[in-house]
């Protein structure tokens, strides 16, 4: 029985398969394809993680890039020369400043979609009602409500969508996470992420006109902003709530995703959910967090704990990596389990997960040739839940006040864990980093409350933070409906 057959069974009759289950076995638009079928596919953003689809794509066999699709001229160029060069003059691609010109080619297969973050999901939307497969970047929403729109564009057109969560291609994580969901090591409590990576300050930068590269009204698309300045393009985007999701949605989606991934497989969103943290030392334009604890609970009291510490300094310890602390007091740390009490620790090893084989890039193609969402190593239901604890955790903290900066700032309630892992990172923050408690503070979100199946917060703060699950669209760029998608 081919590696295929068996995860299309697990996805079938697996209770562990949850919302994937839902998915449709073929897109309705395309036609099941042979396995050496040539596939068409588009790249919509070329700079940064664009150059990584288009060295994944042509590193495919029969695929060809069909379109490329930015905004900036300079790096339209640039990624026509690249693919051309790499392919030998097989793919020649049409060059395009709009996406939805190359959404019209009745015989584009696929979009994969490297864009700013706030174009993300309108990409993926667009993409699925004219019957393109479609490949994202993580994250794939920008807001809880596109996110959800997106699901249900893939519901409806039933198009293969792939997030760019690679380690969902990963055959040990996701035998690690079927022995944990089995209870090998007892009941999992916390399922804990870190997106620890060294960054730096972006400084500050004048509003101006564009550059004449630069198509602004595109590159803008669904975001509400009026004025450019030079740190939106072409990173520190990332920086700025109306573009960006901060590092805990960037990088940190990756290893968000992994620790849902961990806890029990019939949980989708949280039901509360609060961070704390700041934008320390670096004084400049940046508006997200570069040091945050945050946390999230589901229903059935399992949590997911983050860490996000972005500030450099002398000893440094970089940890983009996850954890699993259970009931018991064992923990799994850096592929070691580590019974309660215990300094010794014992490898952990399981038999490899399901997963479609190849990576992610490999899986997509699959994916796209039978016709087969179910096949997404990281489909949209895997994607929207995990996107949605990020943005839960960030809107906490948007909505949060400012507190001295000491150890006694979480306000955790009874939840001793949580209390334990902050004073871990303030102690970095002090001692490590450097920071004072004088003139300097952390910013403290409120414990938001969430209804999983209604989308929508309650409770105290649930007018504020309902407010932050769906941001303003510019005209001509608005996210549809779910009664309109």
């Amino acid at each position: 029985m081919s590696p295929t057959t068996n995860r299309r069974q697990f996805l079938a009759t697996s209770s562990a398969a949850g919302a994937a289950a839902l998915l449709p076995r073929r897109s309705v638009h395309a036609q099941v394809r042979g396995a050496n079928d040539r596939v068409r596919i588009a790249i919509a953003g070329l700079n940064g993680r664009g150059n990584s689809h288009m060295d994944g794509w042509l590193g495919q066999t029969n695929v060809e890039v069909a379109w490329l699709i930015d905004p900036d001229q300079e790096v339209l160029g640039r990624a026509y020369e690249k693919v051309v060069d790499k392919s030998d003059g097989k793919s020649k691609p049409v060059c395009v400043a709009d996406v939805r010109q190359a959404l019209e080619d009745k015989d584009l297969d696929a979009i994969s979609v490297a864009t700013p973050n706030h174009w993300h999901s309108l990409i993926t939307i667009w993409a699925a009602q004219a019957g393109k497969h479609v490949y994202v970047e993580k994250p794939m929403s920008h807001d809880v409500g596109e996110g959800r729109i997106c699901v249900e564009a893939q519901k409806k057109y039933g198009v293969v969508i792939q997030h760019g969560t690679q380690r969902r291609s990963d055959a040990k994580l996701a035998g690690l996470h079927k022995a944990i969901q089995a209870g090998k090591w007892g009941k999992l409590k916390i399922s804990y992420g870190y997106c620890c990576k060294p960054r730096n300050s972006i400084g500050f930068k004048d509003y101006s006109d564009p550059p004449a590269n630069l198509d602004w009204n595109l590159w803008r698309g669904p975001a509400d902003i009026d004025r450019f300045h030079g740190n939106y393009v072409h990173y520190n985007w990332h920086w700025f709530w109306k573009t960006g999701n901060g590092d805990l949605n960037n990088q940190g989606t990756h290893q968000l995703d992994v620790a849902r991934w961990a806890i029990d497989p019939d949980q989708t969103h949280p039901v509360r959910a609060m961070a704390i943290g700041g934008r320390f030392k670096w004084n400049d334009q940046g508006e997200t967090p570069n040091t945050m604890f945050a946390m999230a609970e589901y229903p059935n009291g399992q949590w997911v704990f983050f860490n996000v510490r972005n500030v450099n300094y002398k000893g440094y310890e970089r940890q983009v990596e996850n954890e699993y602390y259970f009931e018991d007091g064992g923990r799994i740390v850096r592929g070691k389990y580590y019974a309660k009490g215990s300094s010794e620790g014992e490898s952990v090893k399981v038999p490899d997960g399901d997963v479609t084989p190849g990576g992610n890039w490999v899986s997509f193609i699959s994916a796209v040739r039978a016709g087969d969402p179910s096949m997404a190593n990281g489909n949209v239901y895997d994607a929207h839940y995990g996107c949605v604890l990020g943005h839960l955790m960030n809107n906490s903290y948007r909505l949060g006040q400012q507190v001295p900066f000491n150890a006694k700032a979480g306000k955790f309630g009874d939840n001793a864990d949580a209390a334990l892992h902050f004073a871990k990172l303030h102690d970095i923050m002090s001692h490590g980093v450097g920071i004072p408690e004088d003139g300097n503070h952390y910013t403290v979100g409120p414990m938001l409350t969430f209804d999983p199946d209604a989308e929508r917060h309650t409770g105290e703060h649930a007018e504020a933070a309902n407010a932050l699950l769906k941001d303003n669209n510019r005209e001509g760029f608005q996210i549809p409906t779910k009664e309109t998608v």
